[in-house]
C-alpha cells in the first residue's frame, strides 16, 4: 500500500488546480497553518511534524501511474494532466522549529509558492502537522508530570494505522519519552526500543517459574519479567527465589512489570518483596491504560514505580483526538487576503510571532504581527525551505528533543498543570488589526 504520494490529497485540491491552470491564476500565494483554539484541558501545544513536511515537499511529484489513473477518472483535461506531470514544489517555507511551544492563532508554518503548488499540498501538510503535534503535546504532559521516570510509547497496536504508530513513536520521543516498543521506529528514527514479555509467554507453560527461567535464558541482557498473569505478589516471590539460580548462569534480573490491578498497591507490595529478597536494584515497570491523569495520581501517591508503558491513550490522544487547525490563504498576488466566515475569520498577510520572557526566563507573552513590522521579542518563524529545497541543515531528532526539553522548561508553572489554567497572553498587533480592517474595506462582496 502506498502511504505517500501526490494523490494523498482531497479531490477538491485537484479540481481547484484545474481551474487555476485554465484561468492562469498562478501568482505567488501565501498560506499559513495554525490552531484556532486549544482542545479542552490543553494550555499549550508542541509543534511537530516539520521534518516529514519538508521531505514530502522535496519529493512531491506525480508518477506516471498516478497521471494515468487521473486520466481514467475522466475528471481532468489533457492539458491539466500535462501540467500535473511536470509539477514540483518550488516555494519557500517558514516554520517554527519542531518542539516549539505555541498557542492559538499563531502560525507555526507559512508557505509561499505559486498558487497551484501551495493549494495542492494543503491536505497532506495538515495531515502531517496535525497528528504529530497532537501526540507530542499529549506526551509532553506526561513528561512534565514524571520527568525522571522511564516513559515508553506502547501504543502502536492501537494506533490508527501503521504510519500513525510510527509517527506517534517519533512525536512522543521528540516530546521527551525515553523510547518506544515499536521496532520499526527504532530503525527509521533511531529511537531507543524497549520490550518485556506478554502474558501469552507465561500461559504456554504449566509452571510460571519455568517460564521466567526460559525467558531469562533467551534474553539474558534484558530480563524484565511480567508478574501479574496469575498472582502478582506470588510471582514476585518466585522472581526472588529464581534470582540465585539465574545469577549462577551469569544472568541478572533487571526488573519486573505489572500490567493490571491497583498499580500503586501492587508496586508497594512487590517493592517490599524484591527488597527483602536482595533485589533492591530490580526496577518496577507498570502499564495498563496509563495516561497523564493516571500517571499524575500514581506520582501523587508516590508509588514506587520506575517506568511506565503508555499506549492507547497516547497514540490516539484519547481525551483530545483532534485539533481545530487550518491552513488558510493569507495573501495572493501581493494582496493580503482574509476569510471572514462566522467563527472562522483569519488574520491577513504574512505574519511573524514574537515571544517575550519574564525575569525568570519563562514565557511571558507572544505577539502575532506582520512579517516586517517592528516588534520586540524572539521571532519564532524561520526560513526552512527556499525554492523547493531545504534551506538549512535540519536538526537531528535528538537535537530537536533537547530543544523541546528546553521549551518545556520555560513554560510558566500555571501552564504545566493538567487542570484549567488562566491562559497565555497572545496579542494581535495593531498593525495586523489595521491590515484586517483595510482588507475588509477593500473586499467586494
Amino acid at each position: 500500500m502506498i502511504l505517500d504520494g501526490a494523490l494523498l490529497t482531497d479531490l477538491y485540491q485537484l479540481t481547484m488546480l484545474q481551474g487555476y491552470y485554465e484561468q492562469n491564476r498562478e501568482d505567488l500565494a501565501v498560506f499559513e497553518f495554525f490552531v484556532r483554539k486549544l482542545p479542552k484541558s490543553r494550555s499549550y501545544m508542541v509543534a511537530a511534524g516539520l521534518a516529514q513536511v519538508l521531505d514530502y515537499l522535496e519529493e512531491l511529484h506525480f508518477s506516471q501511474d498516478e497521471i494515468d489513473w487521473l486520466a481514467d477518472t475522466g475528471h481532468f483535461k489533457p492539458a491539466v494532466l500535462d501540467r500535473l506531470a511536470a509539477l514540483r514544489f518550488t516555494g519557500d517555507v517558514h516554520a517554527m522549529p519542531e518542539g516549539t511551544v505555541f498557542f492559538p492563532n499563531e502560525p507555526i508554518l507559512r508557505v509561499t509558492a505559486p498558487l497551484p503548488e501551495a493549494q495542492l499540498i494543503e491536505s497532506r501538510l495538515i495531515n502531517l502537522l496535525h497528528f504529530q503535534t497532537l501526540i507530542a503535546t499529549k506526551a509532553a504532559r506526561s513528561v512534565l508530570i514524571a520527568p525522571d521516570k522511564l516513559l515508553v510509547d506502547f501504543g502502536m497496536r492501537r494506533a490508527h494505522g501503521s504510519e500513525a504508530g510510527l509517527l506517534a513513536a517519533r512525536a512522543s520521543y521528540l516530546a521527551g519519552f525515553s523510547g518506544t516498543a515499536t521496532v520499526n521506529a527504532g530503525m527509521y528514527f533511531d529511537i531507543p526500543i524497549y520490550g518485556t514479555m506478554a502474558h501469552s509467554f507465561v500461559q504456554t507453560y504449566s509452571n510460571e517459574s519455568q517460564a521466567f527461567i526460559d525467558f531469562a535464558k533467551a534474553n539474558p541482557d534484558n530480563v524484565v519479567l511480567l508478574i501479574d498473569t496469575y498472582d502478582t505478589e506470588a510471582a514476585a516471590r518466585k522472581v526472588v527465589d529464581l534470582a540465585e539460580t539465574l545469577r549462577a548462569l551469569g544472568i541478572k534480573i533487571k526488573g519486573v512489570r505489572i500490567d493490571s490491578g491497583d498499580l500503586a498497591d501492587h508496586a508497594r507490595k512487590v517493592r517490599s518483596i524484591l527488597d527483602q529478597g536482595g533485589l533492591q536494584q530490580a526496577t518496577i515497570f507498570a502499564s495498563s491504560s496509563i495516561d497523564e491523569y493516571k500517571l499524575d495520581a500514581l506520582m501523587t501517591q508516590q508509588a514506587p514505580i520506575d517506568g511506565f508503558g503508555i499506549g492507547t491513550h497516547l497514540d490516539t490522544s484519547a481525551d483530545a483526538p483532534y485539533l481545530d487547525c487550518a491552513y488558510k490563504l493569507q495573501e495572493y498576488a501581493g494582496i493580503a487576503r482574509r476569510k471572514r466566515s462566522e467563527g472562522k475569520a483569519t488574520w491577513p498577510g504574512r505574519k511573524q510571532v514574537y515571544r517575550n520572557y519574564d525575569d525568570d526566563g519563562c514565557m511571558g507573552g507572544d505577539t502575532v504581527t506582520l512579517e516586517n513590522a517592528p516588534c520586540t521579542g524572539q521571532p519564532l518563524l524561520q526560513r526552512v525551505m527556499q525554492s523547493g529545497r531545504i534551506a538549512m541543515p535540519q536538526p537531528s531528532l535528538t537535537e530537536s528533543r533537547q530543544y523541546t526539553k528546553n521549551q518545556l522548561s520555560r513554560l510558566p508553572e500555571t501552564l504545566r498543570q493538567l487542570g484549567d489554567s488562566p491562559g497565555y497572553p497572545v496579542t494581535i498587533s495593531a498593525e495586523l488589526q489595521a491590515l484586517a480592517k483595510r482588507v475588509d474595506e477593500q473586499t467586494l462582496v
